[in-house]
């Protein structure tokens, strides 16, 4: 795919479902679901972003999100529990490198959420996605030294630890060690489809 067609199918990104999640198009009304867990340092300690101030905060930036779905210029998801609609995160993709049809994915779950296995489940539907629909080759995932709870989220999905970067990112004032992961296309489909 190129970025013209990436950016039609993420001005109105396909809603998914899964066993127990839908993962749709954020909402300006999913701000105070975001805001419960985006205020909350423990969430953001391994992040790029530090914690949302005010649920205005977050209203902007869903307001902001909302923009830039418009020009097809954002490829996340909300993730929301099937049963109560409520929004407990956000997983999709950061960047994609079109040369070499790859892309790199993220996400972060409400920690009142954590050890449920709801990051993984997201993450394979965005995979699948990813793999089946857009038809990548390669899905890298990225996380700060010290995050091991994020490698093994990554490792759960399939994807193989590949090494350190020392020393590679500047964030929050202090450079950081930054570990990755990948999957090829090959090895999800043999393992999940």
């Amino acid at each position: 795919m190129n970025r013209d067609e990436i950016c039609k199918i993420f001005r109105d990104p396909p809603k998914m479902v899964t066993e127990r999640l839908i993962l749709r198009k954020m909402k300006r009304s999913d701000s105070h679901d975001m805001y419960e867990y985006a205020k909350n340092p423990i969430v953001t300690k391994f992040l790029l972003w530090d914690p949302h101030p005010d649920e205005l905060y977050t209203e902007r930036y869903l307001e902001y999100i909302n923009s830039l779905y418009r020009d097809g210029d954002f490829y996340d998801w909300a993730v929301t529990l099937k049963n109560s609609k409520k929004m407990i995160g956000t997983c999709g993709f950061t960047k994609f490198d079109f040369q070499n049809n790859c892309a790199e994915i993220g996400y972060v779950i409400n920690p009142d959420f954590w050890g449920q296995g709801i990051a993984p489940e997201a993450i394979r539907s965005v995979m699948r996605f990813g793999f089946i629909s857009l038809n990548l080759h390669r899905i890298e995932a990225r996380y700060i030294y010290g995050n091991e709870q994020s490698r093994k989220v990554m490792e759960k999905c399939g994807m193989t630890f590949e090494g350190y970067k020392r020393s590679s990112l500047f964030v929050k004032g202090e450079y950081k060690t930054i570990g990755s992961c990948a999957i090829i296309s090959d090895e999800f489909i043999a393992k999940y489809i």
